[in-house]
């Protein structure tokens, strides 16, 4: 269902929970947002998730569904690490939500992991009752993931590696990989290692940052796009190389500039229809926005006292619901816009009052591989090309 008409505005639900079950780590990541960034409020927050807060989501998320007519729901299982709990709550959890759903409507469930945890016998486990994993990882080497280490400065590759080696060749349960680019690494190597790992989908993902808390290397300033050419390297070697696995960021912005709606926060104009219950119970906005500040990604709702409609009606939520409307001048005026859609929402924030009604500080960068993309395109279907802002 695509969504409902009051009056004239279209409500468009929430398809996809994201449900915190453990909020610690093992790793700690030189670059983590989370324990490293500006919100602490991981620290008040119980370890695991009790089962009562899960029954009490899964209810809500009923009845979201049946309020909706909801078809199918995406539940994705996160931390902290979730395989700290083990898999045998995972799969509790996956049943409380299957056994409140509404009749007709089925949830595909999934595990974001680092990997460190993983053995076969949980990926059996796992995968025999539905669920897909994804990885962690920033390359395919001991060096690309120098920066994810342990608590004790330990690095996690050897665990990673065997990890990425269990899941090889299961592309029934072999979700795909989380890449956070990591702008001194050379992009040709990151790629070529994580391709190795044959995974079903990469997703390379800009560190995030914002104009008060810039990225580790300057854009924007004297026409540098760093980020840019080094995503356009990598589209290059993705586009020229034959099979593959998808990279997410790329067909993104392929299906963008053929008409097509965007499924992700990174670019676009769709709205978001993604959610997040803390261990808590705390219904809260995508955990990017805790790189801006303390509380950003708060809306204080939670699932014992508010539904999920109360959530779609968050100024916060509404913010990033509203299209074009909900961006600055500068992003409204311009010729991408509807390919970019203001860049990650997160990106945009800036402590001068202006908050995110600004373009993303990588902005210089999404237009560099925007434009880069669109002229590899039209150099593929011309004389059929129709988009007009590739020069």
């Amino acid at each position: 269902m695509a969504g409902e008409t009051t009056g004239r505005t279209a409500v468009v639900p929430f398809r996809q929970f994201v449900l915190k079950v453990h909020s610690r780590c093992n790793l700690a990541c030189t670059y983590c947002y989370i324990y490293a960034g500006p919100d602490r409020s991981w620290r008040t927050r119980p370890p695991t998730v009790p089962a009562a807060t899960v029954r009490q989501t899964a209810r809500r998320i009923a009845e979201h569904a049946r309020t909706h007519r909801l078809r199918a729901v995406r539940i994705d299982l996160h931390g902290g690490e979730p395989l700290l709990t083990g898999p045998g709550p995972l799969l509790d959890q996956a049943a409380a939500v299957r056994a409140a759903l509404p009749a007709g409507c089925t949830a595909d469930f999934g595990v974001q992991t680092n990997g460190t945890l993983l053995t076969a016998d949980i990926i059996d486990t796992l995968g025999a009752t539905g669920f897909r994993l994804g990885l962690s990882v920033d390359g395919g080497t001991p060096r690309l993931n120098r920066r994810r280490v342990d608590h004790a400065g330990r690095p996690s590759w050897p665990a990673v590696s065997r990890a990425a080696g269990l899941l090889h060749g299961r592309p029934g349960v072999f979700a795909g990989i989380l890449c956070t680019i990591d702008i001194t690494a050379d992009p040709a190597e990151v790629y070529g290692s994580l391709r190795a790992l044959d995974p079903p989908m990469l997703d390379f993902l800009l560190p995030h940052a914002n104009w008060s808390s810039p990225p580790p290397a300057t854009t924007g300033r004297g026409g540098r796009t760093p980020y840019g050419d080094w995503l356009c390297t990598v589209f290059d070697l993705w586009w020229d190389g034959g099979p593959g696995p998808r990279v997410r960021v790329f067909t993104e912005i392929l299906g963008l500039l053929l008409g097509r709606p965007s499924s992700s926060e990174a670019v676009g104009l769709s709205p978001v229809v993604a959610v997040i219950v803390d261990t808590d119970g705390a219904i809260e906005q995508v955990d990017s926005l805790k790189s801006a500040y303390e509380g950003a990604a708060a809306t204080g709702l939670d699932v014992f006292h508010h539904t999920f409609d109360q959530a779609l009606a968050h100024p916060g939520m509404a913010a990033r619901r509203t299209g074009r409307d909900g961006l600055g001048d500068r992003c409204r005026g311009c010729a991408l816009v509807e390919v970019c859609g203001g860049g990650n929402y997160a990106h945009r924030y800036r402590a001068d009052g202006t908050g995110f009604r600004n373009p993303s500080v990588y902005c210089a960068d999404l237009e560099r591989l925007i434009r880069h993309i669109a002229a590899r395109l039209k150099a593929e279907v011309t004389p059929n090309w129709r988009y007009p802002h590739t020069t």
